[in-house]
């Protein structure tokens, strides 16, 4: 294997990048590879200046994702979205296509692009999601984009472990079997002993099992 190896996923909103990435991290992590997630920075900057960016902020959000992939050098990338999708927003809000050069090439550094398919639900997320209607439309923009480009790219669809096992075959690698993937979810959620941080994919239910567990730890541990 090369030194680094760059895995980019990309898709419209509410299409499971960011709880597919954490599942490719996990799989190949204990594969015994050694693996980086960068997160999505338009997420993280909606977060912190509780708001949507405007037309002249697109570009620096767009190339703070990129120095966050190429700082990395060695094992694994796996980019929860890219410049791509920065692209594509400004493109259908502001009418604005002057990003495409810059994302499609920091695009062609990826090995592999990954698209998440629309067969899942569309799960509101406060500010940064718009509606279900814009999933087609962003969709199509971003395989035009690719397509016009020349840069190979693959629909991942599926539910659950069929989507994380989809993924993987997609980047060359064999799928999990029932006996790893109960070895990955008793790592995962080995929260309930205090020894990793949780992870819980779009959970919306103050009532979910995890809460109820954890409060009902916390009254034992009083």
């Amino acid at each position: 294997m090369r030194r680094v190896q760059r895995i980019a996923l990309l898709g419209a909103e509410s299409t499971g990048k960011s709880w597919l990435a954490k599942a490719l991290a996990d799989v190949i992590q204990m594969r015994g590879y050694a693996v980086s997630t960068i997160d999505e920075v338009l997420r993280e900057w909606c977060e912190r200046e509780g708001r949507t960016p405007q037309p002249h902020e697109q570009m620096g959000i767009a190339l703070a994702q990129a120095r966050a992939v190429e700082q990395v050098t060695q094992g694994w990338v796996i980019s929860d979205t890219t410049p791509i999708m920065t692209a594509v927003y400004s493109d259908m809000l502001f009418n604005d296509k002057s990003l495409y050069p810059m994302a499609l090439a920091h695009q062609a550094l990826f090995d592999t692009t990954l698209i998440t398919g629309l067969d899942l639900p569309w799960v509101a997320d406060g500010l940064q999601r718009d509606g279900p209607h814009v999933r087609g439309p962003v969709d199509t923009l971003i395989r035009q984009a690719l397509e016009q480009a020349g840069i190979p790219y693959q629909v991942v669809y599926g539910q659950g472990q069929q989507r994380l096992n989809n993924a993987l075959l997609a980047l060359g690698l064999p799928g999990e079997d029932l006996e790893a993937q109960a070895l990955r979810e008793q790592s995962q959620f080995a929260i309930n002993q205090g020894r990793t941080v949780w992870q819980c994919n779009e959970c919306s239910d103050p009532d979910c099992e995890h809460k109820l567990f954890t409060g009902l730890l916390a009254k034992r541990q009083d």
